[in-house]
């Protein structure tokens, strides 16, 4: 069936880096946009950042621009997130989320996406 995990996630303080990767299996990878989504304590999950299926585009959150850099590696089926700079409001559970797709486009709202992993939780110390 298909499976996305995250790993990566961990305690970290602030002005530190990590890098996030989401292993896909059971699924044409190379057919599926991909997501990256957070949810904080206490807050609906937003978008982070998303890529067409070859990593070609890529989108962002206003407020991930500059730190967050999406990308993927298609030979692995694997998607990540790299965090810079990690700031204490950067502290949530990070998701990531396939959408298949035959065109170059940035989704950018859950319901559009299929499949979910279950989260990387990134904890940030200031």
């Amino acid at each position: 069936q298909v499976q996305l995990v995250e790993s990566g996630g961990g305690l970290v303080q602030a002005g530190g880096s990590l890098r996030l990767s989401c292993a896909a299996s059971g699924l044409t990878f190379s057919s599926y946009a991909m997501g990256w989504f957070r949810r904080a304590p206490g807050k609906e999950r937003e978008f982070v950042a998303a890529c067409t299926r070859r990593g070609a585009f890529t989108g962002y959150a206003e407020n991930a621009k500059g730190r967050f850099t999406i990308s993927r590696d298609n030979a692995k089926n694997t998607v990540y997130l790299q965090i810079n700079s990690l700031k204490p409001e950067d502290t949530a559970a990070y998701y990531c989320a396939a959408k298949l797709s035959s065109s170059d486009w940035i989704w950018r709202f859950e319901n559009e996406y299929e499949y979910w992993g279950q989260g990387t939780q990134v904890t940030v110390s200031s």
